[in-house]
């Protein structure tokens, strides 16, 4: 991984290149303040501070450049990810030598998955801050997007149930938490949905339900669940070739609750946390399940299957059920669950839903603070009903694609105990194009979001 340490660090009067960052409404007042050397090297760039907008300045001596970047009116974490970018490597500090929220896009702009594809070295540009309390903090969330990108970016012949267990057993190692992954006939009789979803992959890529534990017992418990789909072929119900393409990305929930869980505990946060992720490849074979299936669950209740494609709410029933029976504080859920979710929101906005209003507005407004924003959906009684089947408890993909999310994330509420606080974040876990400091490829979308709520609400040790 992108050592992301030795790109931040304490200016301590080091020889280092100035970034002009500048807004546009302030450009004309900037341009005015400049020397005549400055003026014409920013009009010979035809720069007019647009936000992304970046131009090199000469200097009166050949190293004494110095850069200039246009950024938009409020401050967010992908100011300088353009200037990280198209800058040579060296050491750089800014006017006024705050990077503030501006620094994790500086670091994620340097991040590559080059796992399968070497490209040329990158040199490193070294930002310089004298802010140093703050890059703990940044470098731990630099460290955990890159986790998660990392993870969805690696193709399923890489990234199998198994491989997925052994990264969060990787993770657990490095904080000394502990794992239990329960498989086989633990797992048919304990989780019979996670079971009957990864059942047509065994034996190679067996499912399992992979937990960890860490904190003190006295600390106020959470539970984090993943949804962890390593391949979705659909089941039976088989996706077009075009549908599968980035079916490597379904375990992208896992990727971010093993991110968050990462932060939990690099940054010593005082909880005692359950992580949850059921590891499930949901492929075909002549015992895959068969829409007109009824599966039983942990929860004791039956779910006919009409839909073999609408797999992630089945694994997720059983590990939100073993979660809710622990009693925690909260709960909250990571999923690529529907595709409904992008057609409402596009892929930027992970869907928010929620059944504590408190729990709901704080992860919005951390969301908006940290530049990683949420959109509520409601949890709107009036469709509980589309659940409704003949034959069973509930039915798992109601028919007619109405509120494709809403009835996912219904379906969802009836795994959770009552009277217990639970928040479920529908993510693409994906940048299908490329924009500063965001490749195209895996994302975490909502993951900087629920820390920011975390820490508020939990402070730190």
């Amino acid at each position: 991984m992108t050592d992301f340490a030795s790109l931040l660090v304490p200016d301590r009067g080091q020889p280092g290149h100035v970034i002009h960052v500048v807004r546009a409404d302030g450009f004309d007042d900037w341009l005015s303040a400049q020397p005549e050397r400055v003026r014409a090297g920013v009009a010979a760039a035809q720069f007019k501070a647009k936000p992304g907008e970046f131009a090199l300045i000469p200097g009166n001596k050949a190293d004494e450049w110095s850069s200039v970047l246009g950024v938009g009116d409020a401050q967010g974490p992908w100011d300088l990810a353009a200037a990280a970018a198209k800058l040579p490597e060296g050491y750089f500090r800014l006017t006024d030598g705050q990077p503030g929220p501006g620094a994790l896009g500086w670091l994620l702009a340097q991040h590559r998955f080059d796992r399968y594809k070497k490209g040329d070295p990158l040199g490193q540009r070294v930002l310089l801050t004298n802010d140093p309390a703050r890059i703990d903090e940044t470098i731990a969330l630099a460290r955990a997007v890159a986790l998660v990108r990392d993870l969805v970016d690696t193709p399923a012949n890489d990234m199998g149930p198994a491989e997925l267990q052994g990264a969060i057993e990787d993770v657990a190692n490095r904080h000394g938490a502990s794992t239990k992954t329960t498989r086989g006939d633990g797992l048919e009789q304990g989780f019979p949905m996670v079971a009957a979803v990864g059942r047509a992959a065994v034996p190679a890529r067996a499912p399992r339900l992979v937990e960890l534990e860490w904190g003190d017992a006295s600390h106020p418990r959470i539970a984090i669940v993943g949804k962890g789909v390593c391949f979705d072929s659909g089941g039976l119900d088989i996706k077009p070739g075009s549908g599968m393409r980035l079916m490597k990305k379904d375990m992208g929930g896992a990727a971010h609750a093993l991110a968050l869980a990462d932060l939990i505990m690099a940054s010593k946060l005082p909880v005692r946390l359950h992580m949850l992720i059921p590891a499930v490849e949901n492929a075909i074979a002549g015992d895959a399940m068969r829409p007109g299936d009824i599966l039983p669950s942990r929860k004791g209740l039956t779910v006919e299957i009409a839909n073999t494609d609408a797999e992630g709410r089945l694994i997720l029933g059983d590990a939100l059920t073993l979660a809710s029976e622990g009693k925690p504080e909260i709960i909250i859920d990571f999923a690529t669950l529907t595709g409904a979710a992008r057609v409402a929101l596009g892929p930027d906005l992970p869907a928010l839903m929620a059944n504590d209003e408190a729990l709901a507005s704080d992860l919005l407004a951390s969301g908006e603070e940290a530049g990683d924003p949420l959109w509520r959906l409601p949890l709107w009684p009036g469709y509980r009903d589309m659940l409704k089947s003949d034959v069973a408890d509930l039915n798992n993909a109601p028919d007619g694609g109405f509120a494709g999310t809403i009835t996912a994330g219904l379906f969802l509420e009836k795994f959770i105990a009552e009277d217990q606080r639970w928040a479920h974040l529908d993510t693409f876990a994906w940048n299908p194009a490329a924009k500063p400091g965001r490749p195209k490829g895996g994302e975490a979308l909502g993951l900087r979001a629920v820390w920011a709520m975390l820490r508020k609400r939990y402070g730190t040790s």
